[in-house]
């Protein structure tokens, strides 16, 4: 009893205790896992503006919304090729001694995660307005809009990046302006352009996306999956640019609507955009788009669903596709792809 009597004694050991716990748990472990975990091969090193945007990320609360790590389970696989690994966060470094913001993994998803939406949605047009306000893009978004990355000038230097912002959403005093980006907002969009999912070393095995869903089989019997949402999954995929009303975003995005890709019978040219994306009218003003096939991981089955809704909606009558002509043509772009 004369040890816990003594306070001087009892001090000392729990501080001593305390401290080789510590070491054995928390230092030597994280040590080891320093030595032993390194970069992909392939992956780059944040540029000086995209570390500025990073702390501008930081700063401006985006890490209290989107995380930056694709979960193992099926639903995630919209948000990166693959399930995160460890070594995509082994180039991350302590932003200094007393921060250590360096992964920014996130715990909530009120926003979409951001692990892989430089591939994704790498658009500057597209990025910056969304900045500037993201109901301009998505009607629903509950994201707080950050005109504050922006400036309003009626002479424009040369160089500066201007963006479209429909009338209804500009304010009075910037009717006669024009809105450019400022250096902030620059940043902001290098750091989330460079967040880009690392491919894999050749053989070595890519982790699984577990616990897919399988189609209920339809009413009355048979069997057979129900048809996928077409409506459903070009909300998820395309609505952000090219708008619920297929019309998209003037000077930005261009509509779907009277498309004469989408009115094309031969439904080779609208698979390889899906698939591959398309910068053909970046002289027109419009922004590339990216491959969302690819990106998304869509399946035939889902491709073909968003083909069928845009080629039967907002007065579009052009002849839909079946699943397996799809499947086709996406089994031939891809293989041209390897051949490369």
């Amino acid at each position: 009893m004369e040890f816990f009597n003594n306070h001087k004694k009892l001090f000392r050991v729990v501080f001593v205790f305390y401290g080789v716990l510590t070491l054995l748990v928390a230092i030597l472990p994280a040590l080891n896992n320093q030595k032993n975990f390194r970069p992909l091969p392939n992956a780059e090193p944040l540029s000086e503006a995209a570390v500025k945007g990073k702390m501008l990320f930081i700063a401006n609360g985006c890490v209290g919304c989107h995380t930056q790590q694709v979960r193992n389970v099926d639903m995630d696989k919209i948000w990166g090729s693959r399930p995160s690994i460890a070594a995509d966060y082994a180039g991350d470094h302590r932003i200094d001694v007393w921060r250590n913001t360096a992964t920014l993994m996130g715990t909530e998803r009120t926003g979409p995660d951001l692990t892989n939406v430089g591939l994704r949605q790498p658009s500057a047009v597209w990025n910056l307005t969304h900045l500037y306000n993201p109901r301009i893009l998505v009607k629903e978004s509950i994201m707080p809009a950050y005109p504050w990355l922006f400036t309003t000038t009626t002479t424009p230097a040369k160089g500066d990046v201007i963006i479209n912002v429909p009338p209804e959403f500009r304010d009075d005093d910037e009717e006669e302006g024009k809105i450019v980006a400022t250096p902030q907002a620059l940043q902001l969009l290098a750091y989330l352009q460079s967040l880009q999912q690392t491919k894999l070393p050749d053989g070595r095995p890519v982790p699984l996306f577990l616990y897919k869903k399988e189609g209920k089989p339809a009413a009355g019997g048979g069997g057979k999956a129900t048809s996928l949402d077409g409506a459903a999954l070009y909300a998820t995929n395309c609505q952000s640019c090219h708008q619920p009303n297929g019309e998209g975003l003037k000077g930005a995005f261009p509509p779907l609507k009277g498309s004469p890709v989408v009115l094309n019978d031969n439904p080779e040219i609208m698979v390889n955009i899906i698939m591959n994306g398309y910068t053909g009218r970046i002289k027109e003003g419009y922004g590339p788009m990216p491959p969302v096939g690819t990106n998304n991981n869509l399946s035939s089955e889902e491709i073909t669903a968003i083909m069928n809704h845009e080629k039967t909606s907002w007065g579009n009558n052009s002849r839909t596709v079946t699943p397996d002509e799809i499947k086709k043509l996406v089994d031939l772009i891809k293989l041209q792809g390897t051949s490369k």
